[in-house]
């Protein structure tokens, strides 16, 4: 059986997911989240939706940029 990358629990159901060319394998998307989501650069939570970027600082939310001083930022949605 496929070992999950994140916990390294053999699961018949796992799955891969590829980003830049390597490829990750994981038994449940709890593990591929925290993995490999994005943190904000505020408050450290995993970045799940779109979240906010500015200068390659990437936000959970508008409050949390502000927080850093970014004051211009533009959905890319």
């Amino acid at each position: 059986m496929p070992k999950c990358d994140g916990c390294g629990n053999d699961y018949d159901k796992a799955f891969q997911i590829v980003v830049s060319n390597k490829t990750y394998t994981f038994d449940s998307f709890e593990c591929a989240i925290n993995q490999l989501a994005p943190t904000c650069t505020h408050c450290g939570v995993r970045i799940i939706g779109h979240g906010l970027e500015k200068s390659g600082a990437m936000f959970c939310c508008n409050h949390c940029a502000e927080k850093e001083g970014v004051t211009e930022l533009r959905d890319r949605s």
